[in-house]
């Protein structure tokens, strides 16, 4: 491995490290939360904007974080799926770990500016801790990815930190509204990782990486992938109720549908990689609907 190879490397190639297929769920959770602070006739965009900003600066920061930790440790040598920076060679480790660490400081600043406006001073605990988790999903001497929780972890900041945050901001209050925008958030976020895993189960368990879905077995994994689906548009059934228009989330269905023929059924690695592109940004297209629908009743 070459220590100058990310200098001669192509920016696809950086690009590619940064997972932007995933990057549609640093959106949702924004988009849910300023919703519901629409919904309560209190939202700033401006606040939504630098919430926008927090979230995808560390998403980005954690999928370069999990290329350098997987790399190093060895992980990616079974991989199946398109090929990391680290662990492919095409660029050093440390020029990874130096670009994620960049990502969550962008993400600690953009955070930070955010408190200094909305004076909630207490939230830098709160960024502190997201921080911490991004880095200790693969990273640290016990990452907490590699003995089944990143689910749990993915659900809690890209789903109810991420949303009630991004209304919290703007609104200074909390509201049952946004905690079920929350859920719906935490739900696509946790299928997206859970069809990932599967598609990496035979790797990552020959690699002693016991996501969930090695843990729980290909049969279950796919169970809970399909379930994680479902209850999003569970959630926005309720609140129709309430919200006539959030039927609109109905314009989803297509991408999610699809998603869950080949996340269920198929063991194709490419079809897979389909599955979870399907599944981002079905998330995104639920998102944008269901906060349409909330602002329209």
């Amino acid at each position: 491995m070459s220590s100058d190879a990310p200098a001669r490397g192509a920016f696809s190639t950086w690009l590619s490290g940064a997972r932007p297929r995933t990057l549609t769920l640093c959106a949702v959770p924004v988009v849910l939360g300023t919703a519901a602070a629409l919904h309560a006739g209190r939202a700033d965009l401006g606040l939504a904007v630098l919430a926008l900003a927090t979230a995808l600066f560390l998403q980005v920061g954690v999928n370069y974080s999990n290329d350098y930790s997987d790399g190093v440790r060895g992980t990616d040598q079974f991989r199946v799926g398109p090929p990391r920076l680290t662990g492919s060679g095409a660029a050093h480790p440390r020029r990874v770990l130096a670009v994620a660490l960049t990502f969550f400081v962008l993400a600690a600043v953009s955070g930070l500016a955010l408190i200094v406006v909305t004076q909630e001073w207490w939230l830098v605990a709160v960024g502190a801790a997201a921080i911490l988790a991004a880095w200790s999903y693969t990273g640290g001497t016990r990452p907490y990815g590699y003995a089944g929780l990143g689910e749990v972890a993915v659900f809690v900041f890209f789903g109810l930190v991420a949303t009630i945050g991004s209304e919290y901001v703007q609104t200074r209050t909390f509201s049952l509204l946004g905690l079920a925008c929350a859920a719906a958030a935490g739900f696509f976020a946790c299928a997206v990782l859970m069809v990932n895993n599967i598609r990496d189960i035979v790797p990552d368990e020959r690699a002693g990486k016991r996501t969930l879905a090695v843990i729980v077995g290909l049969r279950r994994a796919r169970v809970f992938y399909g379930a994680l689906l479902v209850a999003p548009y569970v959630l926005a059934a309720l609140l129709v109720v309430e919200h006539p228009a959030a039927l609109l989330v109905v314009v989803s269905l297509p991408l999610t549908i699809r998603a869950f023929a080949l996340g269920t059924r198929s063991a194709k690695a490419l079809e897979l990689i389909t599955a979870l592109k399907s599944t981002s940004f079905g998330a995104l297209l639920f998102a944008l609907a269901l906060g349409a629908g909330l602002v329209l009743t």
